[in-house]
């Protein structure tokens, strides 16, 4: 009989982890399907499907391995309904001397594993999930002491760490140059064609009608007959190769750019498999290096660089200062914002064109680019002056990749500037200007962007003023944003007026927008 129960959580289905190196009969895998799961966040239609397709998948693969798995489905009667329930259960039921897990990335996870290893009887243990690439105190160690983390500083220590485009010297980057975040801001030209994304379609009308039985509420849509999101080792090695082969030569340059003509880009569609450890981000990266090098006549730097930045800065990044700042950076509100999502956050039944087809594509697809998430609902969301909590139950519902540890840290602090900096060096809020400027969502909108006021003037610009307005005691000491203030003081006090009563009007007809 088995002694040890091995739990392996939706998001660690990383079949290189050392645990399923060698087959160990004495060992059973645990993967359950959880109201717990499903219920303590609005999640759309699409995520849950894919966590359930993948851990499906997972289990499969172990038990094609010759490993002992123990799957609890959403609706079979022995399902407890929680994590910590269904190991309880299994135990109990059992004939176990050990229960292992891999460390949750989720507060929330940790302290119920805690919690209820507290009150465990048998040896339990907890193992590294073997998947980034430093450990989870890393920033807190390396910012200790100081009010601000800056990402830059961690992504050189990273990249120095593991020798990736470095010079030989070891401590030099590759042409000198660390960061080419100054190219990587254009608008796509509608003469640049968008390449075709690999299919994976499947059918998930199991799952689809699993959760109607179960009367699972979720978001969005989704065409069960052609599930279409890469949910196993060799579909995430698939879509990466894809992304080498036809995005990454123009990913860096377009990697800001907005446009209705398709959702995808040049981005590489890689956030579910990474962030459910499908993939890890070592390989991936060294695998678009190995690509650049092979393709520097076609490729330069500031796209594999541009690359680099988002997954072993920003991504890495975003993990340490979660594990650095919480519990408490689930409650902060710089802004001290107390306002509500307009309801159209969860239909895209709006004029504004950009936030019509940002919202209405997150719905279709359960995703949406970073800059989409920052610069278009982020940006509205934090100028329009929302309670935090609002704009994280709706980020972490909407987006397939949203699991909290990436989720509130880019919304509650790169997005909403709600930990007063911490993050970020200043509040990402702009005008219809920067949208006019990264995308075509302006030339078919019913909104002028370059007007203030006046019916037809774009709600953005006098959200812009009223927020820098509402919060200049705060921000005009700011070096990165505190000279918009010199633009503000120029005007005249009755166009001033004028456009504050403008932004009052949107507030309090913010539906019908």
């Amino acid at each position: 009989m088995p002694s040890t129960l091995r739990l392996v959580l939706g998001d660690q289905l990383n079949t290189q982890h050392s645990w399923f190196k060698h087959l160990n009969k004495e060992v059973t895998y645990l993967l359950c399907e959880c109201r717990s799961e499903t219920d303590y966040a609005h999640h759309h239609i699409q995520k849950i499907t894919a966590f359930f397709l993948a851990m499906r998948a997972f289990a499969q693969w172990l038990n094609e391995q010759g490993h002992r798995v123990q799957y609890l489905q959403l609706d079979d009667p022995a399902n407890e309904g929680s994590i910590t329930a269904n190991v309880k259960k299994v135990i109990t039921d059992g004939d176990y001397t050990t229960f292992e897990y891999q460390a949750p990335d989720e507060y929330r996870l940790k302290e119920a594993l805690k919690n209820y290893c507290n009150t465990l009887e048998i040896n339990y243990l907890c193992f590294d999930s073997e998947h980034f690439l430093v450990d989870r105190s890393f920033v807190a160690e390396l910012f200790k002491n100081k009010k601000t983390y800056l990402m830059e500083t961690f992504y050189r220590k990273v990249r120095t760490q593991y020798q990736l485009l470095m010079e030989a010297d070891g401590v030099t980057p590759l042409t000198g140059q660390w960061n080419y975040d100054k190219s990587n801001r254009n608008r796509l030209p509608d003469k640049v064609a968008l390449p075709e994304v690999p299919s994976f379609k499947r059918d998930a009308s199991e799952i689809e009608q699993l959760l109607q039985k179960e009367k699972v509420k979720t978001i969005g849509s989704m065409d069960a007959t052609a599930f279409d999101w890469p949910l196993t080792r060799e579909e995430g090695l698939h879509l990466l190769d894809h992304f080498c082969q036809h995005r990454l030569a123009q990913f860096g340059t377009y990697q800001d750019a907005m446009t209705d003509r398709h959702y995808l880009l040049f981005h590489s569609k890689l956030s579910f498999v990474l962030n459910t450890k499908i993939l890890s981000p070592i390989e991936v990266c060294k695998t678009a290096i190995n690509h650049w090098q092979e393709h520097q006549e076609e490729i330069d730097i500031a796209q594999i660089e541009g690359f680099l930045r988002q997954i072993i800065g920003w991504r890495e990044f975003m993990r340490g200062i979660y594990w650095a700042q919480m519990p408490a950076y689930a409650e902060k509100n710089y802004f001290q914002h107390e306002g509500k999502l307009p309801q159209w956050y969860w239909t895209g039944k709006t004029k504004m064109k950009c936030l019509s087809h940002a919202i209405s594509q997150s719905l279709e697809y359960a995703y949406a680019h970073h800059i989409q998430r920052l610069m278009v609902t982020g940006n509205f969301a934090l100028l329009l002056g929302v309670h935090p909590d609002e704009v994280d139950a709706w980020y972490l519902g909407i987006y397939i990749d949203a699991i909290e540890w990436v989720e509130i840290t880019n919304t509650r602090g790169m997005s909403q500037y709600a930990d007063g900096g911490l993050l970020a060096t200043k509040p990402y809020v702009a005008s219809a200007n920067y949208m006019n400027k990264m995308s075509d969502y302006c030339k078919n909108c019913a909104y002028n962007h370059k007007e203030k006021t006046g019916e037809g003037a774009c709600p953005f610009n006098s959200l812009y003023w009223d927020f820098m307005d509402r919060h200049r005691s705060k921000l005009e000491n700011n070096p990165r944003i505190g000279m918009a203030y010199r633009t503000w003081d120029r005007y005249e006090s009755e166009q001033k007026e004028e456009i504050l009563k403008k932004a009052d009007w949107i507030k309090k007809n913010i539906e019908t927008l």
